[in-house]
């Protein structure tokens, strides 16, 4: 089997606006996430994310945190790019804790990985529909912030 080979796509930082609690439902503890918008920089591909995203999350009984999110992101020369991921993340109870509680924890304590996927009908970022991106998180207390990379 070949190597997976990657290259840094962009770093993607999260502002975000409260959430909405769902409750206790059969999958677990569900809340949606609400995106104020944040912003994006890379070699190909900056810009800002538009306040319309929302991160439909679900505590599972183990302790692990599922993501799926999705976003509107609009690159600095005004293409339209709706960007979709789910993402897992976990760690040991004291510091899934304390990032709940909205303090910095050590990135390094928590997994936390997404697989992405882009929609655009934007001539210029054609490229980004045929492609499969993955990420790598950190939650500092101002919102999430992903280093994306595109899996060559």
């Amino acid at each position: 089997m070949a190597d997976l080979r990657t290259t840094h796509l962009m770093t993607l930082a999260l502002a975000v606006s409260g959430s909405q609690t769902i409750g206790d439902t059969p999958i677990g503890a569900r809340r949606i996430g609400l995106v104020a918008g944040g912003s994006f920089t890379g070699e190909r591909l900056s810009g800002t994310v538009l306040p319309s995203g929302t991160d439909w999350i679900v505590r599972r009984a183990d302790g692990v945190t599922v993501l799926d999110v999705r976003l509107v992101l609009e690159t600095a020369d005004k293409a339209m790019i709706a960007m979709t991921y789910r993402g897992l993340r976990h760690g040991p109870a004291d510091v899934m804790a304390r990032l709940d509680r909205g303090e910095a924890v050590d990135p390094a304590a928590v997994y936390f990985r997404t697989s992405v996927i882009f929609e655009t009908a934007a001539p210029r970022y054609d490229w980004l529909n045929r492609i499969i991106a993955v990420g790598t998180g950190r939650r500092p207390p101002e919102g999430p912030v992903y280093d994306v990379f595109e899996v060559l």
